[in-house]
């Protein structure tokens, strides 16, 4: 089934840029086609799709394909005759096992909650406009999807688990097992899901656009008091309930105070970024005899025993990539106050580059919770995750919700003057 059109046409709408705050119309566009900002160049549009069947086939199958990942066993491990075979659930189970309930939280969220929970909810929505009609809470779900993608990291858990298995080769026999590939399929399978939405059509099917007042394109939306909804990203002029007319969510005015709780968040991360590298991340215990192990330790570990390609993945996304996150927020933070704003298209793929690599920093986490699973072998060998682990964690989650709270539109000079247009009053939601 094609998707239902909105009161307005694609060629009449126009769209605020969420990064550069720039007001611009949005053409209509053909299939496979998506819309980029003139002035900063931000996606605008997804990538338009014929209909709902495709993103609901891809999100059902994903959902298929979870469900048999705890079915199968994942991983297997033996060492002088002594053996063990995990589960996925195992490697949230043994950070409970270790009083490291508030990881195995994390590692089953960012692995298979959130991610099963997004699909089901485009099950949902697409399955409804399947059936011709908008069913009940359709506009809150879809509200609520679009801050769900950055924290969906299977991706990273997958090269968690091959960095495991490197860093333990040496020391077992290890062995891949079948619900690994499943999951393996299943990252895949998700990424795909995500390519397939196309949230323009999808709020037009579900929600129309509202009644519209007239504006000037070609202009920022600060110069005229439009903002755009952070939900369903319609651009509406500031109003007294401070809610968006489509979708309802409270809208975000532009305001400093959203650097100083980007301050504070960085403040948060340089202080946790202390102890996660002084305390040990995890144990090596081998015949009774633990053996603490820093990130940094790890690293020169691996560079030691020739592994150096893991040795610099461990190095750049456990020290490299947190550090650069922090200095690179600083540093767009004092440009967003600066009296003049130069460089401002350069410091915004700052902050895009930024904004792309701080979930990899997890890896580290997922390498903890799949070596204290995998790694049992009796009074032999054994791996539990050690208390910097927490912070470090701690470090990750607070980067990326600094990043995430970071207005790029305070970036670009609030000015009127053209970009790729002539000033021409245009009607906005």
């Amino acid at each position: 089934m094609a998707y239902r059109s909105a009161e307005h046409p694609a060629g009449d709408r126009v769209v605020l840029c969420a990064e550069c705050d720039w007001l611009m119309r949005l053409p209509a566009r053909e299939l496979g086609q998506s819309a980029h900002c003139p002035r900063c160049h931000h996606h605008v549009a997804e990538a338009a799709q014929p209909n709902a069947q495709q993103p609901l086939a891809w999100a059902i199958a994903s959902l298929l394909m979870l469900a048999l990942v705890f079915v199968f066993p994942f991983l297997g491990f033996s060492s002088s005759g002594v053996g063990h075979v995990m589960d996925f659930v195992d490697s949230a189970r043994s950070l409970i096992h270790y009083h490291y309930g508030e990881l195995a939280a994390v590692v089953l969220a960012t692995t298979v909650v959130l991610p099963a929970l997004y699909l089901a909810a485009l099950v949902y929505l697409y399955g409804g406009i399947q059936l011709g009609r908008r069913l009940p809470g359709s506009v809150a779900i879809a509200r609520t999807l679009r801050p769900l993608e950055p924290w969906m990291m299977s991706d990273v858990f997958i090269v968690g688990v091959l960095v495991s298995l490197i860093k333990i080769m040496s020391l077992a026999d290890i062995h891949i097992r079948t619900g690994f590939v499943v999951f393996c399929i299943y990252s895949v399978m998700l990424i795909r899901t995500l390519t397939l939405v196309d949230w323009t059509s999808l709020w037009d099917a579900i929600a129309p656009a509202p009644s519209m007042v007239p504006v000037i394109r070609g202009a920022s939306g600060r110069s005229q008091g439009v903002v755009a909804c952070t939900a369903c990203h319609t651009p509406f002029v500031i109003n007294r309930g401070h809610c968006c007319p489509r979708c309802g969510k409270r809208h975000r005015a532009h305001a400093v105070n959203r650097l100083q709780l980007t301050w504070a968040l960085l403040a948060t991360a340089v202080i946790l970024f202390i102890p996660a590298n002084l305390y040990p991340v995890l144990y090596t215990v081998q015949l009774g005899n633990p053996q603490p192990q820093t990130i940094a330790a790890g690293v020169l570990g691996l560079w030691h025993h020739g592994d150096w390609p893991i040795a610099l993945v461990i190095f750049t996304a456990s020290i490299v990539v947190p550090l650069s996150k922090i200095i690179a927020l600083a540093w767009l933070c004092i440009k967003a106050r600066a009296t003049h704003m130069d460089h401002a298209m350069t410091n915004t793929r700052l902050y895009r580059m930024t904004e792309k690599i701080g979930r990899w920093s997890m890896i580290d986490v997922f390498v903890v919770s799949i070596l204290g699973a995998l790694v049992h072998a009796g009074s032999l060998i054994s791996i539990r995750p050690g208390v910097g682990t927490i912070p470090f964690a701690g470090v990750v989650i607070v980067t990326m919700v600094a990043a995430l709270t970071f207005d790029t539109r305070l970036l670009w000079p609030d000015t009127s003057r053209r970009c790729s247009t002539s000033h021409t009053r245009d009607p906005i939601g």
